[in-house]
């Protein structure tokens, strides 16, 4: 009998500095895109480099969201540093986001040691 591992696709993105109405939109395209890729399964936005986020950047991410949930892809965050954290918290998205303290956190989730 053979065993055959199917390993999902993981596509991580690092937004770095302010995730604001200046960048909103291209941030958004570019998770279009990750998600739109054939065979991913996961999209991570690790999210350690943001220093601010605005109500543009916080639709971004949610509209992100959705998609993954119309493509059947699991979307999640990572490394939320607290003064993002309370945004999330603020709006209760913080209850509607998958959020991970890091890479490793989200790492462990989803593939468990045996």
């Amino acid at each position: 009998m053979q065993v055959l591992l199917d390993y999902p696709k993981i596509t991580v993105l690092s937004p770095q500095g302010c995730l604001n109405a200046t960048n909103a939109l291209e941030f958004e395209t570019n998770i279009t895109k990750a998600l739109a890729q054939d065979g991913i399964s996961f999209l991570l936005v690790d999210l350690e480099y943001v220093e601010s986020l605005d109500s543009a950047g916080l639709m971004a991410l949610v509209s992100a969201l959705k998609l993954s949930h119309k493509l059947g892809r699991r979307f999640s965050l990572c490394s939320v540093s607290p003064c993002l954290r309370i945004i999330f918290e603020m709006t209760q998205l913080d209850r509607v986001f998958e959020i991970f303290e890091g890479k490793a956190a989200f790492e462990a989730a989803c593939f468990p040691a045996p």
